[in-house]
């Protein structure tokens, strides 16, 4: 389509291109280097395109058209213009395993401070629109990460951020993670801890052993609660002696909730400043299905709204709801029949529900809508 802009997002990217073309027409180049171009590289012009975060040699900005867009740098301690998502290594980068203060320096840390400073709702109007900017860079980079996947393989699990690491529903949730994440699925959550945690331990542990994923929950039992300052230390621990190379996973977290630290073992990480971003996108990337497993009001939430958008098959179709813990979903929280008697008297409509108390039959109920997809 002549309206698309073709995205550039590495310096390898960046050369050919230049080097292969003298007029450069409707291109996007996002926190691109271009001070080390050199002279007989810039040869080329430049016509509608766009520049965010991109540093310029003097050579380089008399090659550039009036039609095209520079969006420079701003002032905050986080880069607006991201071209990538996040991952444990940049989200952590300063965090020393054994020294739990260190996490304040780190680079979550100094955003999560900023953002604190200026506000949950900052009023700075050169601060929302870093903020702005930063969340359309990850939302960019996470659409780009997704087509690798068919969209109705994309699994998310919901549940309560609070779930001991040493529940005997933390277990189940990782192990059921994992072995979907072996069927081929991408699993995401929030990306927090507790059922979100669980959800990237069973993904991160994929294609191991069953007795090395007892020995990383025995690690991670040492500090069952993400309140615990070891925390982050025991899943850093996990991360490094069970490196994972093979398979991913997609934790969406929120610097609304930032007191509630990021799993370190989501492979990919889409960091947002705007929770109802971060909200929306976790139900409607999931089309696969979304697995409800206990928690509470924020788990609520996302129930009705999912309910929402597959009665009215917002996407073209209706994604399963699937429901882990029979007793509690009937009785503790009896949301499960209370959907069923909606959908009995039509109130709501294309619902595909289904709850369990086994792995196989959650599986199961996955692998058929995806069957019936094909």
């Amino acid at each position: 389509m002549h309206n698309v802009y073709h995205e550039i997002t590495t310096q390898e990217e960046l050369h050919t291109l230049l080097e292969t073309n003298d007029r450069i027409e409707r291109y996007a180049f996002q926190n691109m280097d271009f001070s080390e171009v050199t002279c007989q590289d810039t040869i080329c012009r430049f016509y509608d395109c766009l520049f965010m975060g991109c540093t310029f040699s003097k050579q380089m900005r008399i090659q550039i058209d009036r039609s095209c867009l520079i969006f420079s740098h701003i002032d905050v301690p986080y880069n607006c213009f991201r071209n990538d998502l996040y991952n444990a290594s940049s989200l952590y980068e300063g965090y020393k395993i054994g020294c739990t203060d260190s996490y304040a320096s780190c680079y979550d840390g100094r955003i999560y401070k900023h953002y604190l400073l200026k506000g949950k709702k900052a009023t700075d109007i050169k601060e929302t629109l870093a903020r702005t900017l930063h969340d359309h860079s990850i939302s960019d980079a996470l659409h780009e990460f997704l087509t690798q996947y068919d969209e109705k393989q994309v699994i998310g699990i919901m549940g309560g951020h609070g779930l001991l690491r040493t529940d005997p529903f933390y277990m189940r949730i990782a192990n059921l993670s994992k072995q979907l994440t072996e069927l081929g699925y991408l699993m995401i959550s929030g990306g927090g801890p507790g059922a979100m945690e669980a959800t990237h331990l069973g993904a991160w542990m994929a294609g191991r052993r069953q007795a090395e994923m007892y020995d990383a929950l025995q690690t991670l039992s040492q500090a069952p609660s993400f309140t615990d300052p070891l925390w982050l230390d025991t899943a850093l621990r996990v991360y490094e002696k069970y490196p994972q190379d093979k398979y991913c996973s997609l934790g969406i977290p929120t610097w609304l909730y930032g007191h509630e630290p990021a799993t370190p073992f989501a492979t990919h990480i889409a960091k947002y400043f705007e929770n109802a971003i971060r909200e929306d996108n976790i139900l409607t990337i999931a089309k696969g299905g979304i697995i409800y497993t206990p928690g509470s009001a924020g788990t609520m939430q996302e129930i009705f709204q999912d309910a929402v958008q597959n009665h009215y098959l917002s996407f073209g179709y209706a994604s399963p709801m699937v429901f882990l813990g029979t007793e509690y979903w009937n009785h503790e929280m009896p949301v499960y029949p209370l959907l069923q008697e909606l959908c009995k008297r039509g109130k709501y409509k294309n619902l595909i529900l289904s709850l369990s108390d086994t792995e196989d039959d959650i599986i199961g109920a996955i692998r058929s809508f995806t069957a019936q997809a094909e």
